[in-house]
């Protein structure tokens, strides 16, 4: 048994390979695209609308809801990032139902380019939200020695990231060929079925915390920002002043 897809090779020329990883990926890819395009090229905004078009409002308004639901924040901002990761996820995870299919979320190649996915979008949504100095004077609060820990941070969760859902979707997969060949009757159909709830769990669980990391990116320096509240005296000293002065 492979554990790795990444070891299974299909096309080798010279030092280009293409390996079962990359095909697998690039058939959940192009079902995506192709799904996409197929239920968007003929959207109504006046009913009666297709059962496609519903399904793809209830996907998405059920993400932007979650997004907003985390992050106490606009889901437009981070819905197609936060969307398009839980969906691939998703789908890769679902369709191993199918014979003769590997989810690529089996391998750790694949796991990791999504958590380098995550790192690089952290800082970018970080940075448009905040502007670069600011954000970057997060890494130096409260005194510049905490500089390496908060690079250290980074660094783990994101490998937390890949190795959490590399393992459990591997775990699964093989649990599911061991139990299959022992038990080839009723029992390996629950484990397929646990399998595919597992799949969208981790899927699930990966946005999330997605999210969690681009929110806290966001909105930590938004904390620090010195801001007159409403029920501050001052500013409802300064109010009375504008109103006075403005009868």
């Amino acid at each position: 048994m492979e554990i790795s897809l990444d070891n299974w090779v299909l096309w080798r020329w010279g030092p280009l390979v293409v390996n079962a990883t990359l095909v697998y990926t690039w058939l959940v890819m192009l079902l995506l695209t192709g799904g996409s395009w197929l239920v968007t090229r003929r959207l109504s905004a006046a009913p009666p609308l297709s059962r496609w078009q519903n399904l793809l409002e209830v996907v998405v308004s059920t993400i932007a809801g979650q997004i907003q639901q985390i992050s106490q924040q606009r889901s437009g901002h981070y819905l197609p990032f936060i969307g398009t990761l839980f969906v691939f996820i998703s789908l890769a995870n679902l369709l191993s139902i199918i014979p003769g299919y590997h989810p690529p979320t089996d391998s750790l190649s694949t796991t990791v380019a999504l958590a380098l996915c995550v790192l690089v979008a952290v800082p970018l949504f970080g940075i448009s939200q905040q502007g670069l100095r600011v954000y970057l004077g997060h890494y130096l609060q409260p005194t510049f020695l905490m500089l390496p820990f908060h690079l250290m941070s980074e660094f783990s969760r994101t490998v937390a990231l890949a190795v959490r859902l590399f393992g459990n979707v591997m775990s699964g997969v093989m649990l599911g060929a061991i139990l299959l060949a022992v038990v080839p009757l009723f029992f390996p159909v629950l484990m397929q079925l646990l399998e595919l709830l597992i799949g969208q769990i981790q899927a699930f669980i990966f946005a999330v915390l997605a999210t969690v990391y681009i929110a806290s990116a966001t909105q930590a320096h938004e904390e620090r920002r010195p801001a007159l509240r409403p029920e501050d005296p001052g500013a409802a000293l300064s109010e009375r002043r504008k109103e006075e002065s403005h009868p």
